[in-house]
């Protein structure tokens, strides 16, 4: 009886030991904003980081007339548009990280919920759109002249993709384009034609009549090479190849959707031990919508509290099952960006309502950290609130330097600047997480080699030398991380690898430091590619250098 009573007591400990921790991580805040530039002339709809540290961003052409204007006096004519038959404004641009400067880009055919990847030679493919763009693709080579423009495509697809989803496979020389409105199916780009379009029932079996939420489903190369494909509340392996689902999942708890325009968002978790037999890969999903928000939002005016709530599954177990735990904060259109030490920031959207013109509300305005590696209930912590609302059409990526850029945010059928409840954004920002911090300066690792756009193979032993400032009195890792295409709150190919740490020197009695790592073994791991590579001591994650595996 004495022995049960004391682990009672001790159970209770626990618990309130728990429960004290996650009261202090929730109501913890660190890092911090800055404003960019007031004006960048368009709506950051979508946005890709490019390896020259330069980032294209787009909107949709038939908005009517942006902030700025096309290159060179051009114009857009098309006499089939009733919106924008005519418009001297350009609907792109490429911002420059280090300047902190825009140019305007030319897009002539309509990229409106369109989706994209980079290929291995660091030209970014986009692919579809609406109306005249439905059809299209588009490449995007980067230049450091500013020469550079977009390339479009005529009939690049062969089946109209507007809300589809984009991965970059294995081999580096295809992309798949999964879905989109009315399109229960896939296909391949550059285009194949046996089979040109390949059915997947799944995608049917998910959609919402009336409502969809099936559409940008996410989308995950796993480690053995297949496919994890999530829409609504469910997902499936995929074997592309033979178009076969070798798993099915459980639904996730509670059975609310997920995706669009239930809109909540995913992330591949950080890839780790890399030379094992099986990796595990984990999936994580956070926020969405109740079903039946988007109608309740679209036909009564009524706005349902947004879901706060993560699932995490281990996709390589033999029984895979979610675990659910509670966010901080209600979130739809939220944005989730894997930082260089492992931590996943859930920033923008709202608190109700759904995604969809003007059907948002609540802006949730501070981001969360969600720490992996941490017990369950302890995960997350809140950071400092921004000061503007980023609600439908808003995205984020991360930058080289650690932080992630932020913009977007237009829930009208047009640019509204006045007289809305959320009026078009045109400002942009950068969130700076808790390791950008001053007090962290002297534990910020600095890499010295790899030096920039250097080339590296799989399998092979990787030489990273860095200095700190203070000593190294600990293990440090090395991550890998794959520049994500962002748009309506998922970051397609995003991709995090920690790379097994060989051998760790000190350079005689210096602050150099050498650590020996291994890089990945396969493209099935990491596809080939421009990364960026990061030291991490401590938690703090050092600038990231590009490299490009092959």
């Amino acid at each position: 009886m004495a022995a049960r009573a004391t682990f009672i007591i001790y159970a209770l400990f626990l618990a309130s030991l728990q429960l004290l921790l996650t009261r202090h991580l929730s109501s913890a805040a660190g890092g911090s904003w800055n404003v960019l530039l007031p004006n960048v002339g368009i709506s950051a709809m979508h946005m890709q980081l490019l390896r020259n540290d330069r980032v294209v961003m787009f909107d949709r052409t038939n908005f009517g007339p942006s902030n700025i204007s096309l290159p060179n006096g051009n114009c857009r004519d098309n006499p089939n548009d009733a919106i924008s038959r005519t418009d001297c404004t350009a609907h792109s641009i490429e911002y420059d990280v280090a300047m902190n400067t825009v140019r305007p880009l030319t897009v002539q055919s309509n990229t409106w919920c369109s989706s994209g990847s980079v290929r291995p030679d660091g030209v970014l493919v986009q692919t579809g759109g609406d109306r005249d763009g439905e059809l299209k693709a588009r490449t995007f080579s980067p230049c450091n002249n500013d020469q550079c423009d977009w390339v479009e495509i005529d009939n690049g697809l062969w089946k109209r993709r507007w809300y589809s989803s984009n991965h970059l496979l294995p081999d580096g020389k295809q992309q798949i384009v999964i879905g989109g409105q009315g399109q229960f199916n896939y296909e391949f780009y550059p285009k194949t034609t046996n089979p040109n379009v390949v059915a997947l029932p799944f995608l049917a079996e998910t959609n919402d009549r009336g409502q969809e939420n099936n559409l940008y489903p996410y989308v995950f190369l796993n480690t053995d090479g297949n496919l994890f494909i999530f829409a609504n509340n469910r997902a499936i392996l995929l074997d592309y190849v033979k178009n076969t689902v070798v798993k099915t999942f459980p639904a996730i708890p509670g059975g609310d959707p997920r995706s669009y325009p239930s809109t909540g968002s995913a992330v591949l978790l950080p890839l780790k031990n890399l030379e094992a037999d099986q990796i595990e890969a984990e999936v994580l999903v956070c926020g969405g919508a109740p079903k039946g928000s988007y109608n309740l939002a679209f036909r009564r005016k009524t706005f349902v509290k947004a879901l706060d709530t993560c699932a995490r599954i281990k996709i390589n177990d033999a029984d895979p099952q979610w675990t659910v735990e509670t966010m901080p904060h209600a979130r739809v259109m939220g944005d989730m960006t894997l930082l260089p030490n492992g931590d996943v920031l859930i920033i923008n959207g709202g608190a109700s309502g759904s995604a969809a013109w003007e059907l948002g509300r609540e802006p949730v305005l501070a981001p969360d950290v969600y720490h992996p590696e941490n017990p369950v209930n302890t995960r997350f912590e809140t950071m400092n609130p921004s000061t503007i609302p980023r609600m439908y059409h808003s995205a984020a990526v991360l930058l080289r330097d650690g932080r992630v850029l932020v913009g977007g945010s237009n829930p009208h059928a047009f640019y509204v600047f006045t007289g809305a409840l959320f009026p078009t954004e045109l400002r942009l920002e950068a969130f700076s997480p808790a390791y950008l911090e001053p007090q962290f300066a002297t534990l910020r690792p600095r890499i010295q080699s790899p030096k920039s756009q250097s080339r590296i193979k799989y399998g092979m032993n990787l030489k990273v030398k860095f200095s700190v400032v203070r000593e190294v009195t600990g293990p440090v890792k090395v991550t890998m991380v794959f520049p994500s295409f962002t748009t309506h709150s998922f970051s397609m190919n995003q991709r995090l690898l920690v790379l097994d740490n060989v051998k760790f020197t000190r350079k005689g009695r210096s602050t150099t430091y050498e650590v020996q790592v291994r890089t990945p073994k396969s493209a099935i791991i990491a596809q080939p590619g421009y990364y960026m590579i990061f030291v991490v001591n401590q938690n703090i994650p050092s600038e990231g250098v590009w490299v490009r595996l092959q």
